[in-house]
């Protein structure tokens, strides 16, 4: 019987460049932002106005003063090609004169776990590569910090949006830091600020290189005042932070694959199961740390006497006086 002969193709070696491997999309893993495409919004597609995470996971509004002016996240359909999904920042109270102390902006932070192999604090201190695609109604100056909270450091650049209400890619790369080191733990390693305005007291030290926190060089650069027109507005979506010196195309992962993600740190469900003493469950997704327990739109009958607690990050119970308990919502929020 004769024998099948395999045939092998050769390639040149001038056939395989970087750019080929990087344009082909075959880097994986490569992303370090959770949810960079903006796909899932597991608090709605709407959300309350104010600090904190309010529709889009994992990306908060974050401000510092005193004033009267306020804005609101909801997730959008409006996106560049290649994406279906955005988070808009819209102000719904405006201040025309931005006090020296306000502050607004949107805010990405990091378990200090993920991030050991940036080597910060070494010689080693690895560069990255922020990309992301941006859409605004003022045309203009922003600034992007990043925020070191173990050893309280700062570094921050400037990008500038060339057309109102045009979405545009803006690509900003950062130095490492041989000096702070970001803990091996499951809390804050670093903050990315977005920054939408910054009174006087946030500018006027240069953040291009990393330093020892002062609050002016928290966003200096930074020349816009979006809070101070109800018809003000910033859209974020397509983001990409990556290891090095080069913006490598997005890595785009499953829906299923970043809803995963963003349970780690808040997750929503029901408890059905009845007991005359104790209600107890567990997680879909191993939580970041012990998390809060917020009942939503409960349907709890009769008896309702229940605490929630005590909790880690894998199980929780319901530990009630009650005999009656039929079922309930609860939402368990670890966010950093």
């Amino acid at each position: 019987m004769a024998l099948s002969t395999i045939k092998t193709a050769s390639i040149a070696n001038d056939a395989i460049t970087s750019d080929k491997i990087i344009n082909d999309g075959n880097l994986g893993v490569r992303n370090l932002i959770i949810n960079g495409a903006m796909q899932v919004a597991q608090r709605g597609t709407s959300g309350a106005t104010g600090n904190g995470y309010n529709s889009v996971d994992r990306f908060r509004i974050a401000s510092g003063g005193t004033s009267q002016w306020a804005l609101t996240q909801t997730q959008e359909t409006d996106a560049p090609t290649g994406f279906s999904k955005s988070t808009k920042y819209s102000c719904v109270t405006a201040e025309t004169t931005l006090d020296a102390a306000d502050w607004a902006g949107i805010q990405y932070t990091f378990e200090g776990q993920d991030l050991q192999h940036l080597s910060y604090g070494s010689a080693s201190a690895q560069s990255i590569t922020l990309s992301f695609w941006v859409k605004s109604s003022a045309t203009g100056t922003f600034g992007v910090s990043l925020f070191q909270p173990n050893d309280s450091r700062i570094i921050g650049s400037t990008y500038t949006i060339s057309s109102a209400n045009t979405w545009e890619q803006k690509i900003i790369t950062f130095a490492g830091d041989t000096t702070g080191i970001i803990d091996n733990v499951n809390t804050e390693g670093l903050r990315i600020y977005w920054l939408l305005a910054a009174g006087s007291i946030y500018t006027g030290t240069d953040n291009t290189s990393w330093k020892a926190y002062t609050s002016n060089a928290f966003a200096d650069g930074h020349a816009v005042n979006l809070i101070d027109s109800t018809s003000d507005n910033f859209y974020l979506t397509g983001i990409q932070l990556e290891l090095g010196d080069t913006a490598t195309p997005f890595e785009h992962r499953s829906y299923a694959d970043e809803f995963a993600r963003c349970q780690r740190y808040y997750e929503y469900g029901r408890i059905v199961q009845i007991d005359t003493t104790v209600i107890t469950g567990s997680f879909v997704v191993l939580k970041r740390a012990a998390p809060t327990m917020t009942r939503l739109g409960n349907t709890w009958t009769a008896s309702e006497g229940g605490t929630f607690g005590p909790f880690d990050n894998s199980a929780y119970y319901v530990q009630s006086g009650g005999t009656s308990y039929v079922g309930g919502q609860w939402s368990a929020d670890a966010e950093l």
